[in-house]
């Protein structure tokens, strides 16, 4: 009886959340995804075949650097509302009351919603800038799943067990975006972006924790939905092999010696306005050393 109230009472939106700028229809989020989808694949390239890349150097730093002010506040916020203080770890559920500390969990998950949405100018940025080769399917399918999974939770679960990834998330985008806005800076700042394989390596481990996290929702039920781990699980899973394969098509396998050498040529070839969202991107050969979101 308990789980069958569960599931009926859980398939009715959060009233604390449904009614904020674009939760309480998925109509707008789904129209901006649609309208981002069809000026990167098709009228953006259309519409520079025949002019030169934008340049953008100022327009980045600044970009990056809110990026990294925004991860930093829901970072903090994730740790400090919960995960720090209050939250189980094994199995953690949603809080919908109405108290200070079940709105401000449920704020800081509408705001990485919106951090979500905002993240699609990464690949406005590659378009505008004729950064094809960085438009992988990796960096499609992260910025078109993960404003979804976020507007779902922000509507429906806004809190508990699920915002761990979103916590470390967060953190992974501290690292990354701080990465991209020392390489739009300029020449003189790259002699510090040695490290740029280790974010994809961060990246994985993210997913890894991700998934044990999730599975513990099998053997632990504190009310949190446990058919989640249906998307999450497969969801982890499928994003570890794609950045692994990135990882391996860019560096070789960890611990080969050639990694080394290519950070090497690498540093010194960098581009400094380049990224790839959720794996920063590199080639065996050294010839770019363009990073880039991925949440």
């Amino acid at each position: 009886m308990r789980i069958s109230v569960n599931i009926f009472v859980k398939s009715f939106p959060d009233p604390r959340t449904n009614d904020w700028f674009l939760i309480t229809s998925p109509i707008p989020g789904l129209t901006i995804i649609g309208l981002y989808l069809y000026f990167v694949l098709k009228w953006g390239p259309r519409y520079m075949a025949d002019k030169k890349p934008f340049q953008l150097q100022k327009t980045l730093v600044v970009y990056n650097f809110l990026q990294v002010l925004v991860s930093s506040w829901l970072f903090y916020e994730g740790l400090d509302a919960g995960w720090l203080r209050t939250y189980s770890w094994k199995c953690q559920p949603v809080d919908f009351s109405n108290s200070p500390e079940a709105m401000r969990v449920a704020r800081g998950v509408y705001i990485y919603f919106l951090a979500k949405i905002s993240e699609l100018l990464d690949t406005v940025f590659f378009v505008i800038r004729k950064k094809d080769r960085q438009i992988t399917f990796l960096h499609m399918y992260h910025h078109t799943v993960m404003p979804m999974i976020s507007w779902g939770a922000t509507k429906y679960y806004p809190g508990g067990h699920g915002t761990l990834i979103g916590v470390i998330n967060s953190f992974v985008h501290i690292i990354m975006y701080t990465y991209y806005m020392l390489a739009a800076m300029g020449p003189q700042y790259h002699r510090f972006l040695f490290w740029k394989r280790h974010i994809t390596t961060l990246q994985m481990l993210q997913f890894c924790i991700a998934f044990l996290h999730s599975s513990q929702l099998l053997f632990y039920d504190c009310g949190y939905p446990r058919w989640s781990v249906v998307f999450t699980l497969p969801n982890s899973i499928f994003f570890y092999y794609l950045f692994y394969d990135f990882y391996y098509k860019a560096y070789g396998k960890p611990g080969d010696k050639k990694i080394k050498e290519d950070d090497e040529v690498n540093t010194k070839n960098v581009n400094c306005n380049g990224k790839s969202h959720n794996g920063v991107n590199g080639t065996k050969n050294g010839n770019r050393r363009n990073g880039k979101k991925i949440d």
